[in-house]
């Protein structure tokens, strides 16, 4: 089936068209379909149990082309869920082959999507203006999902607690583990919490699959691990359990100072 797919289903870019006949190969529906990504997450699975490097290419070639031919592409005549959806997808298969073509795709697509909260030319704009509803169906809940599919890999995962709107937190990842950025507008006390490798903990799975509307895992910390939380600015650091990152390390800022980290596990 999958191979039939691939064959009879993907324009020359390699993205998915809207409908096809797989019996006798017919394009119904000669749109590109905003969930390529989703559909290549049954691909890139396969390929992950069974090597199938025709699936593993298949995804790049789709990754690959988004940002020199899909830049402010109309996925669904103008709704922001089509934005969502392609979005998604791309960012998902991105934490697994993470090419930078398809990085900067996201950070500009990102922008397009976050426009149409604002756009006199979404749909029902003049009724939902200034009330913070992208469209007004259950499609904004794709907009809202994104949108925090997104800062989560800005953070690699991590959070803070109590959340507040003036609290800006960054992190890149590192050759051996990553590098924090955290300020405020005004002094804050509260937890930075990390995240798990929830495929395992919370699904029982061996391997972190691709699959629709996970949030990917980028920076995961092991209960049982050792980890050396740095301060950069002043170079004093602290060991702690893995166990301690995931329920939260006390965290204090003052206002306008940028707080850089850096988190490293021990022994690795």
């Amino acid at each position: 089936m999958l191979n039939r797919i691939l064959a009879v289903g993907r324009n020359d870019d390699g993205l998915f068209y809207n409908a096809v006949d797989p019996k006798n190969g017919t394009v119904k529906w000669e749109g590109t379909a905003d969930n390529f990504g989703y559909t290549l997450n049954g691909f890139y699975t396969v390929f992950q149990i069974d090597s199938v490097e025709a699936y593993k290419e298949a995804t790049i070639k789709a990754l690959a082309v988004l940002d020199q031919k899909y830049r402010n592409y109309d996925w669904e005549r103008g709704s922001s869920d089509g934005y969502a959806d392609a979005i998604e997808g791309a960012l998902n298969l991105y934490a697994r082959e993470p090419l930078s073509s398809t990085r900067d795709w996201i950070e500009s697509e990102i922008q397009v999507m976050w426009s149409l909260q604002d756009s006199s030319h979404r749909k029902n704009a003049q009724k939902w203006k200034g009330s913070g509803i992208i469209e007004g169906w259950h499609g904004d809940g794709n907009f809202a999902r994104t949108t925090i599919m997104y800062c989560l890999w800005k953070s690699q995962g991590a959070t803070i607690q109590p959340w507040r709107s003036d609290i800006k937190l960054g992190a890149v990842d590192s050759d051996d583990g990553i590098i924090l950025s955290i300020k405020a507008d005004e002094d804050w006390q509260g937890i930075l919490k990390f995240d798990a490798p929830r495929h395992h903990i919370i699904m029982q799975m061996p391997v972190d699959w691709p699959r629709i509307n996970q949030f990917p895992e980028w920076f995961t910390v092991n209960a049982n691990d050792a980890y050396e939380v740095k301060d950069l600015t002043n170079g004093s650091s602290t060991n702690y359990k893995g166990k301690q990152l995931l329920e939260g390390i006390e965290l204090a800022l003052k206002k306008y100072v940028i707080h850089p980290i850096k988190v490293s596990p021990i022994g690795k």
